[in-house]
C-alpha cells in the first residue's frame, strides 16, 4: 500500500513530517473498511517511520499493531523485498512511498492486474497479491498472484 494524499501546504517541513490532506485522512478510512469488507486484514503490518504513513496506518482502523521503521522510507523495491523477507504474520500489510511501491508492486506479480491506475500507482493504491511459499524469505520476483487491486477513488463518490 502506497501512503494516502499527502499535503504540501508547509514548504518548511520536511518530507518525512509530512501529514495527510483530509482527503488522504478519508481515504485512509475507506480503504481500512476496504481491506475488512473484502477480508485482506494482516496480521502483521509494516509502516515507515514518516509522518504520512503513520497517519495512513492510523487512519485504516485496523487491530493490528504496525510495526514502524526507516527501513521503507526512501528506499528501492529491492531493499522493500528484503524488509518483507524478513516479515512473522501470515497476512502482511506493507505501507510506504513511491517510487519504491510502484516499482515493488510492478516487480513482485506474476501478472499486472487489468487496472488502468496500477502503472502510476497513485496515492493509497493497494494491491493484494498471494505468493505459493512458506516463508517470507522465499518470495522472489514475479512470483505473486495479484489477489485484487484498489485506489482510493474507485471507492469514494
Amino acid at each position: 500500500m502506497r501512503h494516502a494524499k499527502s499535503s504540501w501546504d508547509n514548504p518548511g517541513l520536511s518530507d518525512y513530517d509530512r501529514k495527510l490532506t483530509k482527503r488522504g485522512k478519508r481515504s485512509a478510512k475507506v480503504l481500512g473498511d476496504w481491506l475488512r469488507g473484502r477480508g485482506w486484514l494482516p496480521d502483521q503490518i509494516l509502516c515507515s517511520a514518516a509522518a504520512r504513513t503513520r497517519k495512513t496506518c492510523a487512519g485504516l482502523e485496523l487491530e493490528t499493531e504496525a510495526e514502524f521503521t526507516d527501513n521503507l522510507y526512501r528506499v528501492t523495491s529491492n531493499q522493500m523485498l528484503r524488509v518483507l523477507s524478513q516479515a512473522s504474520g501470515d497476512v502482511v500489510l506493507m505501507l510506504g512511498h513511491n517510487p519504491a511501491v510502484q516499482k515493488f508492486a510492478e516487480t513482485i506479480v506474476d501478472e499486472a492486474p487489468e487496472h488502468p491506475r496500477f502503472r502510476d500507482y497513485p496515492t493509497g493504491a493497494t494491491l493484494v497479491v498471494q505468493f505459493d511459499v512458506d516463508s517470507w524469505d522465499r518470495v522472489a520476483w514475479r512470483g505473486g498472484k495479484v489477489l485484487d487491486f484498489v485506489v482510493p477513488r474507485d471507492l469514494m463518490d
